[in-house]
């Protein structure tokens, strides 16, 4: 694979994964919260939203994993099934980003993320 063709792909997939992250943010928003379902899930579960994320995230790496063993025994996936499951796995590293400048900012020289 070349270095151009191997930006091409990079950039499409950061392009799809912009672009869904924008839409179902809007979505699953309450208000101007894009992380409230992290929160609430979090509340509900009695964790904190960074691991209410992990958990959901965890449904998506498997997805990956799967996909990943079984086209080693020749089963197919079309190229937007695998762009699917890969850009929501980057969706979720995105969200986790954003918690943790979200606790982060107005902290000063605290940087404990206990309750990320």
């Amino acid at each position: 694979m070349t270095y151009q063709e191997f930006e091409k792909y990079v950039d499409e997939m950061q392009r799809m994964s912009i672009e869904t992250l924008k839409v179902k943010n809007k979505e699953y928003a309450a208000g101007d919260d894009v992380l409230h379902n992290f929160k609430t899930a979090a509340e509900l579960q009695g964790i904190t939203p960074a691991q209410a994320l992990e958990g959901m995230m965890a449904k998506h790496t498997i997805s990956i994993y799967d996909m990943i063993n079984m086209a080693a025994f020749g089963r197919f996936y079309p190229k937007e099934m695998w762009a699917e499951k890969i850009k929501d796995n980057i969706n979720y590293l995105y969200l986790l980003w954003a918690m943790i400048c979200e606790k982060l900012e107005g902290r000063g020289n605290d940087q404990n993320l206990s309750d990320l």
